[in-house]
């Protein structure tokens, strides 16, 4: 039987031989590619997203966590977060401009914008994280509001490519479930910054504007009884709630749950949100196992995209992460907004340090 080696020279489909190899001159072919590109302008480049992940799936499909994946997320530098790899510095501003026209008019530009950071009232006093746990038990003694399966939440996203203008795409995402374990998810493309104003938005594998509000998706979820968080019913304990999120993040971990790290439990409250609309006792077992955490600094007083006032923790990741800002209800300590920022500058997709990489605001 031949060697691997024999087979590869048998294989070789430009063998040292060939009357056109190395220095030799052109075939036919070659010579129309040639003059095509020295003499004719290409064909314009059609720009593609690649097919995004569900943000929600079903229990019994939920992968491995996102961060990242959506990861994604949370980076100073733009590791694992999976990206839109198409650019708007041309045909998405030709785009924008021809579907504004057609929507709304010549007077309306669309909301592409990225939001600025989030900014701490002046003078405002920040609240300790250990205070805010007080505060929140104490709200929570009548049990109300409950736990409810679903989720309420805009986010705000950063669309980024080699050498492109990074891009904004928001989106509104609401999920119910119901009584026979079934559920529903809708996504709407709104910018509640700009209301009224057509909406970028990454559908179709295709970077197009649509009007605000267009329904993006429906999807309809068969039932599902998984029992593995985060699709499973969450504690209402600080040492139980620990030990789910350890488990949100790494599922089937076996280090104990102790160890993680602030930006694990952030990562495993994202998770979380997404999946649950936290009750008062869960929303209090939450802030004290933060508090107890020790990796948030009281920043002070925000008022949130959406016009709510919060108070605001901030937490420095480590090699890879960015800074993460945590907004928590200042009456109840249940959870507002999570915005991940950028910490340095990265040329390659034109961002700069303190730039929006991601923001979501949950609602009840």
């Amino acid at each position: 039987m031949p060697d691997e080696l024999d087979l590869l020279r048998r294989a070789n489909p430009v063998p040292a031989d060939a009357p056109h190899f190395g220095d030799g001159p052109l075939d036919p072919h070659a010579e129309r590619h040639l003059d095509r590109l020295l003499h004719h302008t290409p064909p314009p480049r059609r720009f593609r997203l690649p097919r995004r992940t569900a943000p929600y799936r079903t229990p019994r499909e939920t992968p491995a966590p996102r961060r990242l994946a959506r990861l994604r997320t949370r980076t100073g530098i733009p590791l694992p977060r999976p990206r839109p790899a198409w650019a708007l510095a041309a045909a998405g501003a030709v785009l924008a401009a021809t579907l504004t026209a057609v929507l709304v008019g010549p007077g309306t530009q669309p909301a592409l914008a990225a939001p600025r950071p989030l900014t701490v009232r002046v003078h405002s006093t920040p609240v300790p994280l250990a205070r805010m746990a007080e505060l929140a038990a104490a709200a929570a003694q009548d049990g109300s509001p409950r736990l409810r399966k679903g989720t309420h939440v805009q986010s705000w996203s950063l669309g980024m490519a080699d050498g492109e203008p990074p891009v904004t795409l928001p989106e509104e995402r609401v999920v119910r479930w119901r009584a026979d374990a079934g559920g529903t998810e809708v996504v709407v493309a709104t910018d509640p910054r700009h209301p009224g104003r057509p909406v970028l938005t990454d559908t179709a594998l295709d970077p197009h504007v649509v009007a605000d509000g267009q329904v993006i998706s429906r999807t309809t979820y068969p039932p599902s009884w998984s029992d593995a968080p985060p699709a499973a019913t969450p504690p209402h304990t600080p040492a139980a709630l620990r030990t789910y999120l350890g488990e949100t993040v790494q599922p089937g971990r076996r280090t104990p749950a102790r160890t993680l790290s602030t930006d694990e439990l952030l990562d495993g409250v994202d998770q979380l949100l997404d999946h649950w609309t936290l009750g008062a006792r869960e929303s209090a077992a939450l802030v004290r196992l933060l508090a107890d955490s020790g990796g948030l600094r009281p920043l002070g007083e925000v008022t949130d995209r959406l016009g709510r006032r919060g108070e605001a923790y901030a937490h420095q990741g480590g090699d890879g992460h960015g800074r993460r800002m945590l907004i928590l209800d200042p009456r109840t300590g249940a959870v507002l907004g999570m915005e991940t920022t950028f910490t340095r500058d990265d040329p390659r997709y034109g961002v700069k340090a303190g730039d929006v990489m991601e923001y979501k605001a949950w609602m009840r």
